[in-house]
């Protein structure tokens, strides 16, 4: 869908209208994957969805409004940039740090099914997981508020 997205999209640059195209992560803030890996982290029962070594893109919801703004606003901006933070973590990773700032423990498994379960064919992006980098977002100046992970959910869920 994305795909075909992009390319219905290309069509406006012929016509030499500016395009920029954010390929955004999983966005961080209070609702969406937070609000569904929250009620087994407050029960002491949370922990890695999956296997943990998949890899976890995400961007804070205000870096990523902010990225927004910055396309629209940019001329310099043109094509398509990655809407991800800098410091993509494992999903282990983005769980334990998830536990502390909770001051729960990340020890139970989240195993595939429930997932599906609970997130439907949204859930093959968790399970999947990409490592992104944005490269050419870094290089157009963007500067994030919320680079590394624990910061991000220290401000959404403090």
């Amino acid at each position: 869908m994305c795909q075909a997205w992009e390319a219905e999209a290309q069509a406006v640059q012929a016509s030499g209208v500016r395009l920029v195209i954010l390929r955004s992560g999983i966005v961080l803030g209070m609702g969406g994957a937070i609000a569904k890996m929250l009620p087994p982290f407050k029960l002491f029962a949370g922990g890695p969805i999956g296997s943990g070594r998949q890899w976890f893109s995400w961007i804070h919801r205000d870096d990523l409004v902010s990225l927004i703004l910055k396309a629209i606003t940019d001329p310099s901006m043109v094509g398509v940039y990655n809407a991800t933070a800098p410091n993509p973590v494992r999903m282990a990773e983005f769980c334990q740090v998830l536990g502390a700032v909770l001051h729960r423990p990340s020890w139970l498994p989240v195993p595939d099914f429930i997932l599906h379960t609970l997130l439907g064919d949204a859930a093959q992006v968790i399970l999947e997981g990409q490592q992104v980098i944005p490269e050419r977002t870094i290089a157009s100046g963007f500067i994030y508020q919320y680079p590394k992970v624990r910061e991000a959910l220290v401000d959404i869920l403090a």
